[in-house]
């Protein structure tokens, strides 16, 4: 489906950073005062070469924003807290914890039940959303003292698309670690390379840490970033101009989203370690 929307239309959900799990539940909301009105003057000082700590902490903000509070945020980071609910009622039935499982469920173990699907955990995504908007000046800093590539995009027949959820993410060198890449711009776009060392107890607004370089792409380089993007949004993809090649191009991309997914590791002492992660993966739409 094609369609011309306003930025209303599909940028904005009634309530949907309003969350009744925080004592205060418009709290995010004194968080994008800050960084709503420096958005448009980070685009310029990142179009001028002119990156200054006000420019870097608005994107920065900005993707935090979408990370915690946006529909795909909240989805992708409800998967670690299930698996973490059946993993800890897995362990209280092992230890004797919990009351016999009723002969009608057939099955003997907590296990057995997830296994079946006889009993699922549901995770209210407005909880996963109320401990990110808990947590978004630290991952704002966070983003902020990590390198960045800023990208400029030349190719007038190939700008960059945007999404639903305009944060691609794109394996980087070490198998722990996505980068992140995100259009401001038909033209502008930065990847934001994580560090595990960048990583402190206590958020960084001086951005002590933070460094970046100019690229400036070509043709190829533009493409593989728009296959990123398009394979990184929930429902909607959004690009100025329509070209050629647009359409065939999001049909041979489309069946994807990013997908979360937890690792358990057995340990000695009878737990076990959680590795969650997220990544692009394959997902058939039907319309």
């Amino acid at each position: 489906m094609r369609f011309t929307p306003a930025p209303k239309d599909v940028c904005r959900i009634n309530e949907g950073s309003t969350n009744q799990y925080l004592s205060e539940p418009r709290a995010v909301e004194e968080f994008l005062k800050v960084i709503e009105p420096k958005y448009n003057s980070a685009i310029d000082s990142f179009l001028a070469s002119d990156i200054h700590d006000e420019s870097v902490l608005a994107i920065a903000g900005f993707v935090a924003y979408v990370y915690s509070c946006s529909p795909t945020g909240m989805r992708i980071s409800s998967v670690p807290l299930r698996a973490s609910v059946e993993a800890t009622a897995e362990l209280l039935d092992r230890q004797g914890m919990l009351p016999p499982i009723p002969e009608e469920l057939g099955a003997s173990t907590v296990k057995e039940l997830f296994d079946r699907q006889k009993v699922r955990v549901e995770v209210d995504p407005k909880f996963p959303q109320a401990m990110g908007i808990s947590q978004i000046l630290h991952l704002a800093a966070q983003l902020g003292n990590f390198s960045w590539e800023v990208l400029l995009n030349n190719e007038s027949n190939s700008p960059f698309f945007t999404s639903d959820f305009p944060i691609a993410l794109q394996p980087s060198s070490d198998p722990r670690i996505m980068n992140k890449i995100v259009p401001l711009t038909p033209t502008l776009a930065i990847r934001i390379l994580p560090a595990f060392e960048s990583k402190t107890s206590e958020p960084d607004f001086s951005l002590s840490r933070f460094s970046y370089r100019t690229r400036a792409l070509r043709h190829n380089d533009v493409r593989k970033i728009n296959e990123l993007l398009v394979r990184s949004a929930e429902d909607f993809v959004f690009f100025c101009g329509e070209h050629s090649w647009t359409s065939r191009f999001i049909e041979r991309n489309r069946h994807f989203r990013i997908d979360s997914t937890t690792d358990r590791i057995p340990n000695p002492s009878g737990g076990e370690f959680q590795l969650s992660r997220q990544q692009i993966a394959s997902f058939q739409r039907t319309a």
